[in-house]
């Protein structure tokens, strides 16, 4: 569809309170106004951490906070009613949902197992450091709270491949059970990226296949969601999603939008991944998020017209879905590589005012995140999304010729009035580029959406103007007929 937005609904240090689900149901209206079509929400299964966790440590899939597990029955978020309740309210406004899906590890056992493991070496997953011995490991999943609803299976060692603790001799390494190996076909750092943490699946195993299967099948008919986001694909055997996928699409009667997870700045891994997984699947443009994160930190340095070089959105411009920061990005976590606040208008432009790419925007850059002490984005990012949904139509036409000052158009079309507009920043001192943006607008005064930039530019008969910007910013040139309606974000209930 066009100009697909969507919200990652969530950052990691959201209040354990459980009234997330219930906080988005409420805010449907406020996000389809703002022109997002999509939600991704976080993981909705109890994870090993119980109401703390962020959904990642993934305990019980099937319970979605419903059973007295780990200290709590709602997850962090909320109940399971809630939790549909949300999804069955986004879908009424328009909106699709996309769920969070963690398939790579198991946490937060209940009972331990002894087992025949061999120790392997932190930093070289390929390096054996120890014979077979006998360990005690917590790998048995029996779920007592559920007590066997929806589903009676038992998970064992069987249905893991490694585990990074031996409790009888209370050592931290990295044990893989049955002397199996590692699965060959995952991303090659450390050697080996099968194992990432907790009780790493086995997808070699033919019950754990068919367990995460079934579960699949339960999970899509319960809520109806219209899509996925599956976590850390980097370490889970490359195609393995090929059938678990096709099996949700044959159900679903229907496509199901699809990113994937996939941790590298090596724009050739991602292209690698994508024709494993026979592209059925989207990913992340991580490459294009270090490029925003080192523009941001060179001090005007960065030469701008490489912002797009060696990323997915130059590469695979179909599968990429790009972003500025997540909640593993954000400050204080395991892949902390935040953009700064100068910058984040500049990224999100980059992302929301360009034809190629499904761009995300960050909860934590909507709303801040108070605990780390950080602000919104605020009002700029409120006019970007404005901009996209209202004026981004029409044909694109890059300006980057200058290391500090880049620029491009959107045309506009006949069938969404006052449409198109000229993009003009700098991460270094200011200037002025001359572009065509069409003749569609010719002799109109167009005005800086932002109000950074005071200048009125009236364009020539065939829509050309020179168009300024000041140091270190971004203006965006629209219409003076529509400029107020777009700024004028006071109005949405934001909070």
């Amino acid at each position: 569809m066009d100009n697909e937005t969507i919200l990652q609904a969530f950052e990691w240090e959201l209040k354990p309170d459980h009234q997330h689900w219930q906080l988005l149901a409420q805010k449907a209206d406020l996000f389809q106004r703002l022109g997002f079509t999509a939600l991704w929400l976080p993981p909705a299964s109890k994870g090993a951490a119980g109401a703390q966790d962020v959904g990642y440590g993934t305990y019980d899939l099937y319970d979605l906070g419903e059973f007295d597990q780990k200290g709590s029955i709602p997850t962090k978020y909320g109940t399971k009613d809630e939790y549909l309740k949300l999804i069955a309210t986004l879908q009424e406004k328009g909106l699709k949902v996309y769920a969070d899906i963690v398939f790579n590890h198991f946490l937060g056992a209940d009972e331990t197992e002894e087992v025949s493991a061999v120790k392997y070496s932190w930093d070289n997953r390929n390096q054996q450091i120890s014979g077979e011995e006998q360990i005690e490991a917590w790998t048995k999943f029996n779920f007592p709270g559920r007590k066997g609803q929806y589903d009676d299976y038992i998970w064992t060692w069987r249905n893991f491949s490694g585990v990074d603790y031996d409790a009888r001799s209370k050592d931290h390494a990295i044990y893989n059970l049955g002397d199996r190996g590692w699965v060959p076909d995952v991303d090659g750092e450390k050697g080996n990226f099968d194992y990432l943490m907790g009780c790493n699946l086995d997808m070699e195993y033919p019950e754990t296949i068919q367990n995460l299967d079934n579960w699949g099948r339960w999970f899509l008919d319960l809520t109806e969601v219209d899509g996925f986001r599956l976590d850390a694909v980097k370490h889970i055997q490359f195609d393995y999603f090929v059938d678990w996928l096709l099996h949700r699409r044959e159900e679903k009667g229907d496509q199901l939008f699809v990113v994937g997870e996939y941790w590298s700045e090596d724009v050739t891994k991602l292209e690698n991944y994508l024709d494993s997984s026979g592209n059925l699947i989207y990913l992340f443009d991580v490459p294009l998020h270090f490029n925003f994160q080192q523009a941001a930190t060179s001090m005007g340095a960065y030469d701008m017209r490489q912002i797009f070089d060696h990323t997915l959105l130059a590469a695979r411009p179909e599968y990429a879905v790009t972003f500025v920061d997540n909640h593993d990005t954000q400050k204080g976590q395991s892949l902390e590589s935040w953009v700064e606040g100068w910058f984040k208008a500049h990224a999100y432009a980059l992302i929301l005012l360009r034809k190629l790419g499904t761009p995300v925007v960050f909860w934590g850059d909507l709303y801040g995140i108070p605990t780390q002490g950080i602000d919104p984005v605020g009002r700029e990012l409120l006019i970007l999304l404005l901009l996209r949904k209202h004026l981004a139509y029409g044909n694109q036409i890059d300006h980057f010729d200058d290391p500090d000052r880049i620029g491009w158009v959107r045309t506009g079309d006949y069938e969404h009035e006052l449409s198109g507009y000229a993009v003009i920043m700098t991460n270094a001192s200011g200037g002025e580029l001359e572009m065509t943006i069409s003749a569609l607008h010719g002799g109109k005064t167009f005005v800086d959406a932002f109000g950074n930039n005071e200048a009125k530019v009236v364009l020539d008969e065939n829509g050309r103007g020179v168009f300024p910007v000041n140091d270190g910013q971004i203006s965006v040139y629209v219409n003076e007929a529509i400029a107020e309606t777009i700024r004028n974000v006071e109005d949405l209930d934001l909070y």
